[in-house]
């Protein structure tokens, strides 16, 4: 089952972060996704967080997010690790 929390700032992704830990999450299942992407690379490098890759998103969704905006580019992310597209929007 998806689990999504929705933060405001690093401190709260942080606590987030550790309270999946805390219910038996491992780093692998826990992702970080940020509005700007270079914050979002940074996240999660420094919160060790997994990376939603072409292994979650297929080799067609990973080549069309260098073409989607940011926004379109989230939703897929989101939608390839199970949420409806409702959810993710």
């Amino acid at each position: 089952m998806e689990q999504v929390k929705l933060v405001e700032n690093d401190v709260q992704a942080k606590e987030a972060i550790e309270q999946f830990l805390n219910q038996g999450f491992t780093r692998d299942e826990v992702y970080l996704l940020a509005h700007s992407k270079d914050h979002s690379e940074n996240l999660t490098n420094a919160m060790n967080t997994n990376d939603i890759g072409v292994a979650e998103q297929g080799i067609v969704n990973s080549i069309a997010n260098v073409f989607r905006s940011r926004g379109d580019e989230l939703r897929s992310k989101m939608e390839s690790l199970g949420l409806s597209n409702l959810e993710a929007q």
